[in-house]
């Protein structure tokens, strides 16, 4: 009886500490990469104009020394609509992905950035005219201006689409099975905060007394949380030291490490709360005294 005891102990504690592993990295994903308001916390901490500037940067050409002042006075202009976009972009994916809508639909207008840039144009030509239009006639000027915002109409379209029925077989088939994987990472969640309750009750059960459940679940408390936080940091150490061997825009260099380091952070407070948590029931299984039986007496 006390060997079988004591296998079904051991069993648990090992389930415990297994459940416990796979929770800590099951919430990290829920609190982050599978949180639309995590995904837009860490958008509003990228320098967007920066990166929106190298991209019209490459879409249109800049042989005039005008064109660069016209293209950072229309993302200064845009930027609040940039992040609105991104933002409603971003419910809207994580509504598909995370089973809350059936169809992936993303529509923007880009009416609003078409005729800022297009104004910019206007208002840069006139201020400044390019060096063979120094004494050309307004008209030609005019001319000159209608043909740049013609070209902007021809590079931007007036819209962008993008769902289902645009992508490939291939492609849908890996969003279904993205959106699948997601939906097991969900449901692993939620059984397995049942799963740690129940083990826990089965480990107090066996032990019954008080000093024992409280010093064997701190026990395995401390050890799971002291290893996955050093875990954390080694691992971090490790992606910043790979990190640095890629070469991206400054924007980006300053913007992933940060990413990686609130990446980790709910798994990080898991880890030192479980800590904490076995310290104090360590502390418990040492101060505690069973009570003691009252005793009768004489009649």
């Amino acid at each position: 009886m006390t060997f079988l005891k004591g296998l079904a102990l051991t069993l648990l504690r090992f389930l415990l500490f297994l459940s416990l592993s796979i929770f800590g990295v099951a919430l990290m994903l829920n609190l982050t990469i599978l949180n639309p308001h995590f995904a837009i916390s860490e958008l509003n901490k990228l320098d967007i104009p920066s990166i929106a500037k190298d991209f019209l940067g490459q879409q249109i050409p800049q042989d005039e020394p005008y064109v660069t002042e016209i293209i950072d006075n229309t993302i200064t202009d845009l930027e609040p609509w940039i992040r609105e976009q991104a933002r409603d972009s971003i419910y809207s994916s994580y509504d598909y992905f995370l089973g809350r809508s059936e169809s992936l639909s993303l529509e923007i207008s880009l009416e609003r950035p078409r005729d800022s840039l297009k104004d910019n144009i206007r208002e840069a030509i006139l201020l400044s005219p390019p060096s063979e239009l120094a004494e050309a006639p307004s008209a030609i000027i005019e001319l000159y201006i209608s043909e740049a915002q013609q070209y902007v109409d021809e590079v931007i379209p007036t819209n962008f689409e993008f769902n289902e029925n645009s992508l490939s077989p291939e492609v849908l088939s890996q969003l279904i099975e993205v959106k699948q994987a997601i939906g097991y990472v969900q449901l692993t969640y939620k059984v397995l905060i049942a799963l740690i309750v129940l083990l826990i009750l089965g480990i107090v059960l066996l032990k019954r007394k008080v000093r024992g459940a409280t010093r064997e679940l701190g026990i395995i408390f401390i050890t799971y949380g002291a290893i996955e936080y050093l875990g954390i940091v080694v691992a971090k150490h490790l992606i910043g030291t790979q990190l640095f061997q890629f070469s991206a825009p400054p924007s980006l260099q300053i913007w992933v490490p940060q990413l990686i380091k609130d990446l980790f952070v709910p798994l990080e407070i898991f880890s030192l709360s479980l800590l904490v948590a076995g310290i104090a029931l360590i502390i418990v299984s040492f101060v505690y005294k069973p009570r003691q039986p009252a005793e009768t007496e004489a009649i």
